[in-house]
């Protein structure tokens, strides 16, 4: 089977990545900042507005996982039938403006999910300048086709889901047809998202959203509806794909110190599920 098992617990890394404020106002026009109203967002696009310091969406943490690339190796596979599908972020102080990060990689779980197997890496990074940590980011990664490994496998639990109830936060945020195309220039080049005939191997009719932008657009969103500007963490299932162009629908509910959340596409399905953002 092409799937290793045996590397749960590798690492790789360390690798030191690199960052400037051009980085950070990329990384927030692509996950939409200023395309409902160029001026609505400046502290996210700009760094001269007068009055409106720059600052960095805390998910643009994600960012630099991306570019130290610290993917431990764990196997053979076939990419085409690879989908994101868990993503959760703890920060433990505000991504600054320009900086250096060392970052490593480790493989802590490969599960059998029956149809497939999902493989979760952490990745910490730590400021170089300081010495610090700055965050702790998973990923799971669902591969299809390489379940059926482990006989005595159980089924996972679910995340709860959303308060019934009607949601506090309901902002509608449609997407850009050339979306893709503007957000793979963050750090994620994966064909997928711009290669049709890559798409099409992967089963999709073609190219889609990155995951990781429709996980932004939703951070974004919310922040900007509470009024906050950093967080302390986030996480969330991808449940369907997003076709660039979609209108989204963010919706959110308040907890005591807390906001569950999902994103949902044009026909009501949910494409982001099981959020939970706590604000710093």
């Amino acid at each position: 089977m092409p799937i290793n098992l045996d590397a749960i617990g590798q690492q790789a890394g360390p690798v030191e990545v690199a960052w400037d404020s051009r980085d950070v106002m990329l990384y927030a026009l692509g996950v939409g900042a200023g395309q409902a109203d160029a001026l609505a967002e400046l502290d996210l696009t700009t760094e001269n507005t007068a009055g409106v310091p720059l600052r960095a969406l805390p998910t643009f943490a994600l960012i630099l996982t991306q570019l130290a690339k610290v993917r431990p190796d764990f196997g053979d596979i076939d990419h085409t039938k690879l989908v994101h599908a868990e993503q959760s972020l703890e920060l433990d102080a505000q991504i600054p403006l320009e900086g250096r990060a060392r970052l490593v990689g480790r493989i802590e779980a490969i599960a059998d999910k029956g149809s497939g197997a999902l493989v979760t890496t952490a990745c910490e990074a730590i400021d170089v300048a300081t010495g610090k940590r700055m965050f702790t980011s998973r990923a799971s990664a669902f591969i299809r086709g390489e379940g059926g490994f482990d006989p005595n496998r159980k089924s996972g639990g679910q995340r709860p889901a959303v308060p019934d109830r009607a949601p506090d936060i309901e902002v509608q945020v449609p997407t850009r047809a050339d979306q893709a195309l503007l957000y793979r220039l963050c750090a994620d080049r994966n064909p997928l998202h711009s290669d049709p005939a890559f798409a099409t191997r992967g089963g999709f009719p073609r190219p889609i959203l990155h995951g990781l932008c429709t996980y932004g657009i939703t951070t974004r969103i919310l922040l900007g509806a509470l009024g906050a500007g950093h967080l302390s963490s986030i996480s969330a299932r991808f449940t369907k794909p997003v076709l660039p162009g979609e209108v989204l629908v963010v919706q959110g509910w308040r907890g005591n110190d807390s906001v569950a959340f999902r994103t949902l596409d044009g026909s009501g399905a949910a494409v982001i599920d099981g959020g939970m953002l706590v604000p710093a």
